[in-house]
């Protein structure tokens, strides 16, 4: 069990907080790019509990700022997208995505357009011409330009990849975006999706470092003639895997070992990456990625990447369950799921259907909203979750004492991660180390990318 330091400094994400200050080192998810269409309005989001808009200007570049004006608190998320930025509706104050005040419309050097339509020849003098004054240092113009000017707006960088905004909340310089190999996808390789979580984001996420849980939750009536029935059959049959766990330089490498025959072992492999992300089920062709993005302490989205190599991912096929269109479950803690008791007498176990995200969601919320890791009794089967565990507060001590984290990438040289391999198709010959899966794997994987590589031409 963690001590009641540990649970705090594992779970609270806000601004000063162990974890929050962790989180805010790395590029972060903050909206699915299809939330914010070019000519949409601004979007009102809550992450690592500040209140924030994201916006997109006039030219498609994405921004995130502090909801509340600066000036006097008014809520952002009802403004203009207009000449650059986004106007406040309350006095006009205008921002554009690295929160520069542009305009200030009621002061003297911020006045630049007329409400009954924008000037046809604006100039950066223009706030003196409107006034017939002059913006010479100590003028009233220009004291309200430098007023202007020194208004610096929370605002953090964005990045858009495989449909998803990501934004950077840390202090300094951002680091570079990790080349994930999900990440780097082309258009039409990837699938990206998000689920409403009403819990702590480690709890999401510690259910991904968690094999054995295949046996019991996921479980279902599984056909043994189908490769994914095989699987099922495995994880079903034996429940008591063979867990190891490795540390890595971006994380925690999960093993998972079930025997799978007189003379074959199945072996699953999971990723946790540092510092709030999985990689879960995968095999040569690609594999998925779990993105727990929290929200506050007590709410967080699981952001869902699917990546193919080699072939097209099915637009139709969309990561998770049945969702409302803010990317709710349907079937939620308020109607307990809609589980099915005669259901689990005779298709599953959990009486929740096929999907695995239903199946993790109930679970992880069943918790409570934050999981009082100081009751727990961890066993043999937690053994992943417990290193990840350890990882995470090493890198948030780490920053407590001034350094850099683990795995925040800044020489594009080190922006390179082709050992983050994730399987659940492996069958090796027992006389087979799996330890030594990777020379399986790279050579399976170097095949698909040739072949994907000779298709493109």
């Amino acid at each position: 069990m963690a001590s009641r330091e540990e649970q705090e400094l594992l779970t609270r994400v806000g601004p000063g907080t162990g974890m929050g200050e962790l989180l805010r080192r790395y590029w972060q998810p903050a909206a699915l790019g299809e939330e914010l269409p070019p000519g949409g309005p601004p979007l009102p989001v809550r992450l690592l509990g500040e209140d924030l808009v994201l916006f997109r200007d006039e030219q498609g570049r994405p921004g995130l700022l502090g909801l509340h004006c600066s000036h006097r608190g008014a809520d952002l998320s009802y403004g203009r997208i207009e000449d650059g930025g986004l106007r406040c509706l309350y006095h006009g104050w205008l921002y554009d995505v690295q929160g520069r005040c542009l305009e200030q419309p009621g002061e003297a050097a911020g006045r630049r357009s007329h409400w009954g339509g924008r000037d046809s020849a604006p100039s950066s003098n223009m706030a003196a011409q409107d006034v017939g004054g002059s913006d010479e240092p100590g003028s009233p113009a220009g004291a309200a330009r430098s007023f202007r000017e020194r208004i610096r707006h929370t605002a953090y960088p964005c990045v858009e990849h495989t449909g998803i905004i990501f934004a950077y909340l840390g202090p300094g310089e951002p680091p570079l975006l990790p080349a994930y190999e999900f990440l780097s996808a082309p258009d039409g390789f990837w699938s990206s999706s998000k689920t409403f979580q009403e819990c702590n984001f480690l709890q999401g996420n510690e259910g991904n470092l968690d094999p054995a849980h295949l046996s019991f939750l996921h479980r279902l009536a599984a056909d043994g003639s189908t490769e994914d029935g095989v699987r099922q059959s495995l994880n079903t049959r034996f429940t008591c895997p063979t867990i190891e766990p490795e540390i890595t330089d971006f994380g925690v490498r999960i093993y998972a070992v079930r025997p799978a025959g007189p003379d074959r072992t199945y072996v699953r492999v999971t990723n946790f990456i540092l510092p709030n992300l999985s990689g879960v089920a995968g095999d040569r062709e690609g594999y998925s990625v779990n993105w727990h993005m929290p929200i506050d302490d007590t709410h967080h989205w699981r952001y869902g990447i699917r990546f193919n190599r080699s072939t097209p991912v099915d637009p139709r096929r969309r990561l998770g369950a049945d969702k409302t269109s803010d990317y709710w479950l349907t079937r939620n803690n308020a109607n307990r799921y809609l589980q099915d008791r005669d259901e689990m007498q005779t298709q599953s176990f959990s009486g929740l259907g096929r999907n695995f995200i239903l199946h993790d969601t109930m679970a992880t919320e069943g918790e409570g909203p934050v999981q009082d890791r100081t009751t727990e009794h961890l066993g043999y089967t937690d053994r992943g979750l417990f290193a990840a565990r350890k990882v995470l507060l090493a890198a948030i001590r780490d920053v407590q004492a001034g350094r850099e984290p683990p795995h925040v990438v800044r020489n594009p040289v080190d922006n390179h991660f082709e050992r983050i391999v994730v399987r659940n198709d492996l069958v090796l010959p027992a006389s087979v180390d799996w330890h030594r899966f990777w020379e399986r794997a790279d050579v399976e994987i170097q095949e698909t990318r040739e072949l994907a590589s000779r298709v493109a031409e």
